[in-house]
């Protein structure tokens, strides 16, 4: 065969490979939870895969890995081949406080994870007991700054999100709280309705059939805008707190390297299925708020997030495990 026949037989048969390459996904997918089945991470996991499945054609498949505060379940998807078979359904405390709180992780989450999208936010309010003598956040500062160490409040337990948005505040506002850490927001719900603590900063879905009933008194909402579960509470920072902000957050990541054509795709599924009514409806009730974002927002938003809770954790005395 001459040179010209090989080269030609080349340029046919590379289309033609090419052609043959099966389209993405062609398999079931799993979607990996670093945590135990229930609870916002669990909920925003299993409607986005039920979506996708129903818009793929292939199963997404809930696999939840739970312990070590999430390192295991991250760690499995850091390992896994960058072919898009393997995604993550992370939060903020996963992602973006696990750099701060873990001395030796064993991955980097800016570096070994290809962000997709976020996929929901969680709004926090911040409460109080009634017999705590503030209807404002401007009055709760003021009364804080009169007695430092003094005021206690509640979380569901060291590290977790409502322990770190409050130490967020107390470095804003220049204030001293005590903390007292309770196994889980049950427990830490309990204290604040019995005035074991007067102060926490919790779920807004857990708050509100409280609040309505007067058995606490919110004062204002923590994140960035209004939830639309309580419009008519304020942020934190129209109350006056300038720059304070923070939400729990959940989003979707695949393994590092994984093909841009595929998180692309990936994340113009993941819009099309939180504007669907069931999704709406559940999140609504679940207290979740849909968010999508481009990867490029989404990666940008865990690199400034990182070294915040760096600072945090460290002026709240925090020892990296």
């Amino acid at each position: 065969m001459s040179c010209c026949l090989v080269a030609g037989a080349v340029l046919i048969a590379a289309p033609l490979a090419r052609a043959q390459t099966p389209a993405w996904p062609n398999k079931p997918i799993r979607l990996i939870v670093p945590v135990a089945p229930g609870g916002g991470t669990d909920i925003v996991a299993r409607l986005v895969a039920q979506g996708l499945t129903e818009r793929w054609g292939q199963s997404v498949v809930v696999d939840n890995h739970g312990g070590g505060g999430g390192v295991i379940g991250v760690s499995m998807v850091t390992k896994a081949p960058p072919d898009g078979y393997t995604m993550l359904l992370g939060s903020n405390g996963h992602i973006t406080f696990a750099p701060a709180l873990y001395r030796n992780l064993p991955y980097d989450t800016q570096k070994d994870l290809a962000p997709i999208s976020l996929a929901a936010n969680q709004p926090f309010v911040l409460a109080v007991h009634p017999s705590l003598p503030v209807r404002s956040v401007g009055e709760l500062i003021a009364l804080a700054k009169k007695n430092p160490g003094r005021i206690t409040y509640g979380s569901g337990g060291s590290g977790g999100a409502s322990h770190l948005g409050t130490e967020l505040l107390q470095i804003t506002t220049a204030t001293s709280l005590v903390h007292v850490p309770y196994k889980g927001t049950g427990p830490g719900m309990t204290a604040l309705l019995s005035g074991e603590v007067q102060i926490s900063i919790i779920g807004v879905a857990t708050v509100l059939p409280h609040m309505k009933t007067g058995k606490i008194r919110a004062l204002a909402v923590t994140g960035a805008r209004r939830s639309q579960a309580a419009p008519d509470l304020p942020t934190i920072s129209e109350a006056g707190v300038a720059g304070y902000e923070f939400d729990v957050w959940y989003g979707l990541l695949f393994t590092a390297g994984t093909p841009r054509d595929i998180v692309v795709k990936t994340n113009a599924e993941i819009a099309r299925v939180l504007k669907t009514p069931a999704v709406a409806e559940r999140y609504a009730s679940a207290g979740l708020e849909p968010v999508v974002t481009t990867p490029e927002e989404f990666a940008a938003m865990i690199k400034n997030e990182i070294p915040k809770w760096q600072k945090v954790v460290a002026a709240a005395g925090l020892k990296p495990e």
